[in-house]
């Protein structure tokens, strides 16, 4: 068949129903376009042009653009195609960047049919898109600020805020992700490149028979399958504990549909596929566990040494059943929320080659610690770590769910074995098959206060679903214990937190790692004391926050820096506005930085400086769309007065030893920027004597973060179980009908690095926890999905897309890097139960369930018109 390709005249004479994606991407080499659903046309990161009209070439097959033209982001004019590509890097519209060219393709389409787009038109274009990150609100002001440049009301300004901190200069590396020109893990390809494809288990729990290859052996470009018997060291592998087998032998027992059993390695993606649907698995099928609730009671052995993972107890102040009964209001509820996908953008892909330097492995990431990559890698290959390399590839979204191992082994081993680059690509199914998913917990609460509104006490069961293996479902549910009273003070606790093990899909880190859940609990239990005892929502928060010389659960003594009361201060005006609408609600939150708990962390930055004042960053962070590159170059060149971000590069790679644990806990900036300006400041001292920056060239500086003085607990006021903690106070405002109108979002995250990369972090949090609240589960039966395709999750598109407003109150924290802290996880965690509040007080039906009950009939809703109220009057 003939057709036009950017302009070009091209014939094709393959499968007629081959997808357009997968030609453009592995025969063209055009990979703006990208594979975010696998042919489920639920992203819009593929959007293409095909005859002027919008078109998902994921799922368009080859025959439908026979004798058409079709238009990828690369056939762009350039001059249009820079224009956009500058609009949403200035607007911050480009977080991790994987949807981007899908949008601004649908841009292009947009404004080629009205110059002047309303906001209401602008949703309504992009609705069919997807993107985790940014919550739509900077993507929807890219596109107008886009059209208002080519109607040339304005002129393009990227780049006009200086790097200095509080400003907002664009993000590092925003314009190539917006335009396409950024690669991705699956952009990448290699001379004489195979595939591999997994086989999976096709039952939560069973005992592995026989593995049957021969079919797929004999099928059309394979060159291997891998099994359990290929693997020449340690076969398991975890972020805490390695109890995940990286293949299923035979004789042994599934836990996980997640479970793999082998690797068909091909020429192509495509005959690696299909060999691995031809492989012959017997099983003994048996019963799976698959109730968190009879877990610890079942005869159903998930792991041999039983199914309770872990056991996390906070008590402190005395005895909490006494305190409660001297409460003048108590109330006890139990609270059940659902498993959450992660719903990043780009699903897990890794490559791995020979390395010849070494004569071991080099393999490419997107996870979120090439350092425990590469350790859980070379355990696997039996290498020691100096034989086995890993370059992080900023990866397309993360938010806790790239973790755990996935493909990166995969790949190394086939790599290994057959001294061949090799590159594994889950499918969007398979990654929601595989990939560790938010903790589903029971909590139950009992909470008091006396006749002022002060809290008294608080006693908390907590039970956690961690799923067939460990992941970090410890640490999460210890994180939900610790966080359990919310951020509050609290005299009396006594809290318990349960890991257990069941045959569902496992459950790991997610934005949050537990505290959502804990703070949904704690802020309904605010809720009910105060209709309880008829206090204010606002002034009980505001009497009960965590402050300097107040104490978290755990008992630490918190210092100075704290600006949750700042928080609350920031809402009153709004609050006192609409309380009496009967559709709005508050919601406090806390999230640590830092893992802590006596963990020793450590960061090393090192800066390499080159001829005309050009510097090299590396560091052993994970680029995930959270900013940490840009923020790490904007502390660097506050230091040394560099005014253009563009002088300096950003590497992430285990070759040069900077050292970094996983990019989680929020404490990239604060761990990072400590190391950057201990670097800095030595470059500094040496420009002086030195006499400047050139006069440097070919040093490297390093920078170094340590941290040994956290404990997991002692005596009140004795220890620190973190360095430094976040906080946050939500309103949101409910319209007429019951749905989210506005949030505003007051956040003390220390001092502001990035304006504009802080409040994009901090409104796709909204979003995210708007999902949570509303629509977000992931529906297992019998420890099997119930749906694998990406739009049955319940991600929210930009049509539910709120009025977000963004406060950052200027808190310096005493021991951040120029007072700055971690912003990433904080903004996703008040939002859900504010939302629930809202709800209470819109039908006063109290609800335990996330996502929540449908609203009833409204109870006490103002009978006033929503249209044009606003919590925020300068919004």
């Amino acid at each position: 068949m003939n057709f036009i390709l950017n302009n070009t005249p091209t014939t094709y004479d393959g499968d007629p129903e081959r997808s357009l994606l997968i030609w453009l991407r592995e025969d063209q080499g055009l990979t703006a376009a990208k594979d975010g659903c696998s042919g489920q046309a639920a992203c819009g990161a593929c959007l293409v042009e095909v005859d002027g009209r919008a078109a998902f070439a994921c799922a368009t097959p080859m025959r439908k653009v026979a004798g058409k033209h079709v238009l990828t982001l690369e056939g762009f004019p350039e001059d249009l195609r820079r224009l956009l590509g500058r609009a949403f890097a200035e607007k911050g519209a480009v977080q991790c960047g994987f949807c981007t060219p899908g949008f601004l393709t649908r841009t292009k389409l947009l404004l080629e049919q009205t110059a002047e787009p309303s906001v209401e038109e602008v949703v309504k274009a992009v609705r069919p898109h997807l993107c985790r990150c940014t919550g739509y609100v900077k993507i929807v002001d890219a596109i107008l600020e886009a059209a208002r440049i080519l109607r040339g009301d304005v002129s393009p300004r990227l780049d006009a805020d200086p790097p200095v901190l509080g400003t907002s200069p664009v993000r590092y590396g925003a314009f190539e992700r917006a335009v396409g020109s950024k690669l991705f893990t699956d952009d990448l390809r290699f001379p004489g490149m195979l595939h591999g494809a997994l086989h999976f288990s096709a039952h939560p729990r069973a005992r592995v028979v026989a593995i049957d290859t021969s079919m797929a052996l004999a099928a059309p470009g394979v060159v291997r399958v891998l099994t359990s018997a290929d693997v020449p060291g340690e076969r398991s592998v975890g972020m805490i504990v390695p109890d995940w087998p990286m293949y299923v032998a035979p004789d042994e027992t599934t836990r996980t549909v997640a479970d793999v059993l082998a690797c068909v390695v091909a020429g192509t993606r495509e005959q690696a596929r299909a060999a691995a649907a031809l492989i012959q698995v017997e099983y003994e099928v048996l019963e799976p566990l698959t109730d968190m609730e009879r877990a610890e009671q079942s005869p159903i052995r998930v792991h041999e040494a039983g199914n309770l993972l872990a056991v996390k107890t906070v008590r402190r102040g005395g005895d909490v059943d006494e305190a409660l009964r001297g409460s003048a209001f108590v109330v006890t509820e139990t609270f059940h929320t659902a498993p959450i996908e992660h719903g990043f953008l780009e699903p897990e892909c890794a490559v791995a080659l020979p390395d010849p330097d070494t004569g071991g492995i080099h393999f490419y990431t997107q996870g979120q610690g090439i350092y425990h990559d590469r350790d859980d890698v070379a355990r696997v290959l039996g290498l020691p770590k100096d034989k086995v390399r890993a370059t992080m590839v900023d990866c397309g979204g993360a938010f806790g769910g790239k973790e755990d191992l996935t493909v990166q082994h995969h790949a190394a081993l086939a790599a290994l074995l057959l001294t061949a680059p090799v590159k594994v690509k889950l499918s969007r199914p398979e990654s929601l098959r595989m990939h560790p998913k938010r903790h589903p917990m029971r909590l139950a609460y009992a909470a008091g206060c006396d006749s002022q509104g002060r809290l008294t006490a608080l006693k908390a069961r907590i039970l956690g679903d961690t799923g067939a293996y460990a992941s970090v479902g410890a640490a999460v549910m210890a994180r939900a214990a610790t966080h359990a009273s919310g951020a509050y003070h609290v005299p009396v606790v006594d809290i318990e937190s349960r890991a257990v093990f069941t045959n569902n899909i496992p459950n790991g880190a997610m934005r949050g790692f537990g505290v959502n859940q804990a703070v949904f609990a704690m802020e309904a239990m605010v809720e009910r004391l105060c209709k309880a005892g008829g206090f204010d929502p606002w002034q009980f928060r505001y009497d009960n926050a965590l402050d300097q010389g107040r104490m978290v659960a755990t008992g630490q003594v918190l210092g100075p820096g704290i600006g949750l009361r700042a928080c609350l201060e920031t809402l009153r005006e709004p609050w006192e506005r609409v309380k009496k609408s009967g559709r709005a609600g508050l919601s406090c939150g806390i999230k640590n930085c830092g893992i802590g708990n006596g963990l020793v962390e450590e960061c090393v930055a090192l800066v390499e400086i080159h001829e005309g004042g050009r510097l090299v960053l590396h560091h052993g962070w994970s680029e995930m769309g959270q900013g940490i590159h840009t923020v790490a170059a904007q502390f660097l060149a506050e230091v040394l007065g560099i005014d253009d971000l563009s002088k300096i590069a950003v590497d992430s790679d285990t070759r040069h030893g900077a050292v970094a644990g996983a990019t989680t806990a929020s404490r990239g900036t604060f761990q990072l920027g400590r190391a950057v300006l201990d670097a800095a400041e030595k470059i500094k001292a040496d420009m002086a004597t030195a006499g400047g920056l050139e006069a440097l060239a070919g040093r490297t500086y390093e920078g170094r973060y340590l941290c040994t003085d956290t404990a997991p607990g002692g005596e009140p006021g004795t220890f620190r179980s973190h360095v430094a903690y976040s906080f946050a106070a939500h309103l949101v405002l409910l319209d007429a009908h019951g749905k989210v109108q506005e949030v505003v979002a007051a956040h003390d995250a220390g001092t502001m690095v990035n304006r504009r990369m802080l409040e994009g972090q901090i409104e796709g949090g909204v979003l995210m926890g708007m999902g949570a609240a509303l629509s977000e589960r992931l529906r297992l039966e019998g420890g099997r999905l119930t749906s694998d395709k990406f739009r049955d999750v319940g991600l929210l598109r930009a049509d539910v897309m709120p009025k977000i407003t963004v406060v950052a109150v200027d808190n310096a924290d005493p021991e951040g890097p120029r007072g700055a802290k971690g912003v990433g996880e904080i903004g996703s965690i008040p939002t859900a139960p504010a939302i629930a509040a809202a709800y209470y007080r819109y039908d006063g039906l109290p609800r335990r369930t996330l996502p929540l009950e449908p609203l009833g009939e409204p109870v006490g809703v103002t009978a006033q018109d929503s249209e044009g109220d606003t919590a925020w009057s300068c919004y």
